[in-house]
Formats: structure tokens, sequence, C-alpha cells
């Protein structure tokens, strides 16, 4: 996922919508990467990428820069598109990859754009549900369609009953643990340790920035901390003021990683996480 520098938009016409999906076209062939799903949005993207050659943060840097320096030739512009790094999110396949294929498909239809999301002319939903013989891109659809039935027609009749039938408090994004991954607890265990170690190499800086920063036995310091809703207030606190990780703060307070999130999430009281969060995929 990204979004526009200062939320401006990334494209402005429909000859800006082709580029990019012709310059995703490119680095779908050029990075072998598998496109089950996508949408592009006015000020924002949508992938669903699976990387068999483990190569995600090289193809993504070709496909924000190549576009960039290509729109700006084309409006005769200069500076940033996009607002910071993209945001990747690990998910589990067999789990989460349906319910977050809907969300992404049924995008459109939330931002008032369409009534219908097979409306919508620039995601992956009229491939995948049968309304165009071609798809847009080089994506995989054969995936998503087998989870439904084997037979094709039928398969794709019951993925746009199951797209249309979204619950309308259904967001999957609010059940990602730790700014980057989406599974269920084995799943989390299994990388999340992977992930928060890529994200330290990847701020290394972060020991400088917070030099002197209090320890962590005085920030939870017990006579302070008398509330489920004030210790909340200063996990939040201490990840995003003073730069601890949510694996150091699990460890010093004797939780789950998982519930880390959580607190995150309550203290702040907003389970959505923002697109411009920065980690890897």
């Amino acid at each position: 996922m990204n979004r526009g520098d200062g939320r401006d938009s990334i494209v402005h016409d429909d000859n800006d919508r082709k580029l990019f999906l012709s310059v995703l076209t490119t680095a779908i062939e050029r990075y072998n990467l598998l496109i089950h799903g996508y949408c592009l949005m006015e000020n924002h993207y949508h992938l669903l990428a699976e990387t068999p050659d483990g190569n995600l943060a090289e193809c993504m840097h070709f496909l924000n820069g190549t576009y960039t320096q290509a729109f700006n030739r084309t409006h005769k512009s200069v500076g940033h598109v996009y607002q910071g790094r993209y945001k990747a999110i690990l998910v589990q396949k067999e789990e989460y990859l349906l319910t977050l294929i809907r969300y992404i498909e049924r995008n459109p239809v939330k931002a008032g754009l369409v009534v219908r999301p097979e409306d919508w002319a620039w995601s992956s939903y009229r491939f995948t549900a049968g309304h165009a013989r071609k798809p847009e891109i080089p994506m995989r659809a054969d995936w998503v369609l087998s989870q439904f039935a084997g037979e094709k027609a039928l398969a794709r009749s019951l993925y746009r009953e199951f797209v249309m039938n979204e619950s309308p408090d259904e967001d999957p994004l609010k059940k990602v643990i730790g700014q980057s991954i989406l599974g269920d607890d084995a799943f989390v265990a299994r990388f999340f340790d992977v992930l928060e170690g890529k994200q330290k190499v990847a701020e290394i800086p972060r020991t400088q920035r917070y030099q002197g920063r209090p320890p962590l036995h005085l920030l939870f310091d017990k006579a302070a901390i008398r509330t489920k809703e004030s210790r909340n207030a200063m996990i939040e606190e201490a990840i995003s003021e003073y730069g601890y990780s949510q694996r150091e703060v699990a460890d010093h307070l004797g939780l789950h990683y998982s519930s880390i999130s959580k607190a995150i999430n309550k203290s702040s009281g907003n389970g959505r996480l923002d697109m411009n969060s920065r980690f890897k995929t």
C-alpha cells in the first residue's frame, strides 16, 4: 500500500491510471510477482502480491520510483508523488487473503466513487468476478476462485456474492499485529521476531535519536500506573515518544506482544492502521 504525498492524488486522469498499470505490469514481469488482487484509487493503491523470489523491496522500489519519474515527466512537475515508503503487511494466505481481497475490492464503493465494485475499472474485481475477459495487468485469479468452487462459472458467481455480502464493520486491518502481520496466533508467533529484527536493522539510528531516554522501569513506575488505561497510555508513549520496540515493552511487562498491539489501539482509540506507518514486507 502507498498513499500520495500529503494525501494528494497519485493519478490525475485515465492516462495516469494506464501509466501506473503499465509500470506495474513491467514490475510483475521483471520481479516474478503473483498478483491476487489490486485496487488503484485516487490517492493510494493496494496490491495483494505473492513474492516467490522474496524480492518485494526491489520490486516496490522499481514500481514507485519508475512511476514517480514518469508522472513528473508527464505533468512537468518535480518532487515526491508518494508520501513515504510503502506500507506492507505479511498475510496468512489461507486464513485471511479472501477477507483482505474483499476489503480491497470494495474500496471504491466505500469511498462513494461507485455503487458496485464492478463499476470501478481500476481494480482486479471485474476480471476475477467474470465481468471482463482479460485482466488489465498480469494477475492470478485461479487461487481465489478455487476457494469457492472447482467449476469457474460457479466459482465466479460465489465470489461475486462473497464480495457483496461484506459485513458493514469488517476491517481486516484492525486485526493486524505489530503493524506488520495478519494471521492467527501461530502464524504471528512464527514471524514476529523476524520482522521485529528487520525493523531494528532498518532503524539503527534510533539508538542515537533516543539517547538519554528514561528506562522502562521508570516509565512504568507502579506508583504512577494504577489502571489499565494509564498503563496502555504509557505503552503508546514508550513506543511512539521514546522509541522502544513493542518486543522490549512486552518483555518488560511480561505480556504477549499481541497484547501490546491491542493496548496501543485502545489507547489511541483507533484500531485502523495508517497506510504510511513504516515497516518492511
